[in-house]
């Protein structure tokens, strides 16, 4: 065999065995089969994540099925496989709406600047400790289902677009500070956050005590935040109101 037609040969072979990896469960297909552009069609979407959603509830990320969420909704396996080529796509869709969803609420905070940064960013805490506890339950599930789809692209692609509302809210209230150092402080209180929230909407503290260390948490990002950016002229760090 000549040394060209060896090479075509291989990289034939890696081609197909990247193909084969993008369909397993560590690395699975994400993208919905069919998009929904009739109202039917959008319903039955609609109908399929809802009792997703509900499957998750109840049985836990161990017992999803494509099977139980077809059963719940009302369809036919084959109907659901024609919009989710599988459960992890469903999955994802769910985390990516939550995403969707809260990132919305806190990137609308974050850039609302008839409020100084640390009270854009006590703010922040607030609603999303509030809503870590409202839906802790389904964000417990969620977690215990993304080692299914959290490698994937889609899902790599989702979490570093949910980076840059934070980034930009970091430029704007310390614009002497290095990009580097930013990305590095951005991480810092995206990770704080996620983790003590997390932590508090699984506690048995009472709402009053869940609300103090809500503060304290606020407190501590923003007195970080002003280390970011010396020569401020924030007239305040976002202190608590009354």
């Amino acid at each position: 065999m000549r040394p060209r037609e060896k090479y075509e040969q291989l990289v034939t072979f890696s081609n197909r065995i990247d193909q084969v990896t993008m369909t397993t469960p560590q690395n699975p297909k994400l993208s919905a089969r069919k998009q929904p552009r009739q109202q039917r069609s959008t319903e039955a979407v609609a109908a399929i994540l809802q009792a997703a959603a509900q499957v998750l509830r109840t049985e836990g990320a161990a017992r999803f099925t494509t099977a139980r969420v077809a059963e719940r909704a009302g369809i036919s396996i084959g109907s659901l496989y024609q919009y989710f080529p599988n459960k992890a796509a469903i999955l994802f869709r769910l985390q990516s709406d939550e995403w969707r969803d809260t990132h919305a609420v806190l990137a609308g905070l974050l850039s609302d600047t008839t409020q100084s940064p640390p009270a854009r960013l006590r703010a922040v805490v607030r609603a999303f400790v509030a809503s870590e506890c409202e839906e802790a339950a389904m964000r417990q599930a969620l977690d215990d289902a993304a080692p299914l789809y959290r490698d994937a692209p889609e899902a790599q692609a989702a979490q570093a677009q949910s980076k840059a509302p934070v980034l930009a809210f970091l430029v704007e209230a310390a614009p002497h500070a290095s990009l580097a150092h930013l990305t590095i402080a951005g991480e810092i209180m995206v990770g704080a956050l996620k983790v003590l929230g997390k932590a508090l909407s699984q506690s048995d503290q009472s709402r009053e005590e869940i609300a103090a260390r809500t503060e304290a948490l606020a407190d501590m990002l923003c007195a970080y935040l002003t280390t970011l950016e010396p020569r401020s002229s924030w007239r305040d760090i976002g202190v608590p109101a009354e």
